[in-house]
């Protein structure tokens, strides 16, 4: 009985919430931030996608209510906080990023994913309409797969309605493609939907071999026919975005995969307007190195932990390499790890900084209480407390609730959003998360083979050479920047002086793990570039001063 009143997609969200009020945001799937001015009730209505697919900030005090999808938004208001959140500092070097709720200035918050919240009467209301299932409702699956091409089957069946729901789009369209697994299993399933070349591709190559995968990338197009474009990226055009990431991110993030997603995005706006993307695909099917490094973590963590603390200061004397994911990084990484409650560990392996490095670089204003440890992973006890899981199963929901929300999500998000394209996960859409959030674990690792039954379904549709080739992340060669073109910039902005004047870290550690690091003792490119991309940011959006 709704009558409307022009053909924006928008309006159907404004005609579903006059129907059935903050519940239609149930019923609605893909990516949104959405504001609602209810006039007739006098209340604000605020809501955010599933996933965390797109941001939504608001600050609350004696001002009022201020609310945006973008932190420089709410910073044009003069009201809103300017202040950095201690806490959220020390757990952005833990999780290269700002965990949500929090962010990074005191006093404003991200609307939790799969939350709405509404303004009435001077007072915020927050409550979730969404929650990633324990085990899938009844009216998608009512019980575990049969058979092992029961699963297939079915993960197939699903994929492709979550591509062929994508490609709707009246304006042209493409598929990011790396060559992994994710974005060719995306690419093999849109080609079937349209006729053979009418498909565009996208990817970017690197000039340091141990980080290019072009040529897989070059493989999965001809065999699948489509209209591929490839574009070749040098060292020196990443490093002269680096100071420009900032202006971008409003937010400190340290992800450096930030910088080779924008220049993809930018490369892909040029022939398209919206790309789909194989994003999701590793935290919905155990896709991370370090979910192999599970069992030996459960089987070496109860040793004491100074023996880890001195097996970690032994990497030092291993080979030094700023290859990919080199044999030294591993090993300081793993060891980092070790001696921690399982759901903790994760986290460390795949951060910049743990909670008692922390305490350590930072000065005595904006260090924790104690080691850290409690501070800085209060966000991981209380998502351990909440959860039925355990052990890895509990690890495969700390990526999809942690990393993806708030690293990956932002990192695509952002990044896209600066280029002007639009770019769509098919592996989240709801049906497909419900479905592999629901299937045993046994089903995604089988003995060091990762994303097993994936690998399994996709097999009609790609080549070997694909599905079970070594896993190559969309990464940058850091290390060696950080020693040549980067070393300016971290000199300048991370010199002993100006660091001092900030007030945030101490001078003499940084300073000694530039030394380290440019000396080649020891490799330190995950510290360094989140606290370079802190500097950047608190100059771009806070100025030049001290922290005082």
């Amino acid at each position: 009985g709704h009558v409307f009143a022009n053909k924006s997609d928008t309006e159907v969200i404004l005609r579903g919430y006059l129907e059935w009020g903050t519940a239609v945001f149930e019923r609605i799937h893909g990516m949104f931030g959405v504001a609602i001015w209810d006039a007739k009730h006098q209340r604000l209505v605020l809501a955010r996608d599933r996933f965390g697919k797109k941001p939504l900030y608001v600050a609350e005090g004696a001002f009022g209510l201020i609310f945006g999808s973008e932190l420089k938004g709410l910073l044009e208001h003069p009201a809103c906080p300017r202040s950095v959140d201690a806490a959220a500092l020390r757990r952005y070097l833990a999780f290269d990023c700002v965990p949500s709720p929090d962010s990074i200035l005191e006093g404003v918050r991200k609307l939790p994913e799969g939350h709405l919240a509404v303004y009435e009467g001077g007072r915020l209301r927050v409550e979730q309409f969404y929650r990633v299932p324990d085990a899938p409702p009844h009216s998608l699956l009512e019980q575990l797969p049969a058979s092992i091409d029961t699963a297939c089957e079915r993960l197939r069946e699903e994929l492709t309605g979550a591509v062929r729901r994508r490609l709707v789009s009246d304006v042209p369209l493409g598929v990011f493609l790396s060559g992994g697994i994710d974005s060719s299993a995306v690419t093999a399933l849109a080609a079937k939907e349209v006729p053979r070349g009418a498909l565009k591709t996208f990817s970017i190559g690197f000039s340091e071999a141990s980080f290019d995968e072009s040529s897989y990338a070059r493989l999965v197009a001809k065999q699948l026919g489509t209209d591929h474009h490839e574009e070749t990226l040098s060292a020196q055009a990443c490093v002269d975005l680096v100071p420009q990431i900032a202006d971008q991110l409003y937010e400190p993030f340290a992800d450096p995969s930030y910088v080779p997603t924008y220049l993809l995005s930018k490369f892909t706006r040029k022939h398209v307007t919206v790309a789909l993307g194989g994003d999701g695909a590793d935290e919905l099917f155990a896709g991370y190195d370090s979910v192999l490094a599970h069992p030996l973590g459960v089987a070496l963590g109860g040793l004491p932990r100074s023996l880890w603390n001195q097996a970690s200061a032994l990497t030092s004397l291993l080979p030094k390499s700023g290859n990919y994911m080199s044999l030294d990084f591993r090993a300081r990484q793993f060891l980092g790890g070790l001696g921690r409650p399982a759901h903790h560990r994760h986290q460390a392996w795949i951060a910049s900084f743990t909670p008692e490095a922390l305490q350590e670089v930072l000065t005595p204003r904006w260090r924790a209480a104690g080691d850290g440890v409690a501070d800085v992973y209060a966000p991981l006890d209380a998502f351990a407390a909440s959860r039925k899981e355990t052990g890895v199963e509990l690890a495969e929901r700390f990526y999809v609730h942690f990393y993806m929300k708030d690293d990956i999500l932002v990192k695509v998000d952002r990044a896209s959003m600066a280029a002007s394209l639009e770019v769509r996960a098919p592996f989240l859409d709801t049906r497909v998360v419900e479905f592999a959030m629901g299937l045993p674990f046994t089903l995604k690792m089988r003995g060091l083979s990762r994303k097993w039954l994936l690998k399994k379904a996709l097999e009609p549709l790609l080549p070997a050479e694909i599905l079970y080739r070594k896993k190559h992340g969309f990464a940058l060669p850091v290390a060696a920047w950080l020693k040549g073109p980067l070393r300016p910039l971290i000199e300048e902005l991370l010199s002993e002086q100006a660091v001092a004047q900030a007030g945030f870290f101490e001078p003499h550690v940084v300073r000694r793990m530039i030394d380290e690091h440019v000396n080649g003792r020891v490799d330190h490119r995950k510290p360094l570039w989140a606290l370079l991309m802190f500097e950047l940011w608190r100059r771009r959006w806070l100025g030049k001063g001290t922290s005082s």
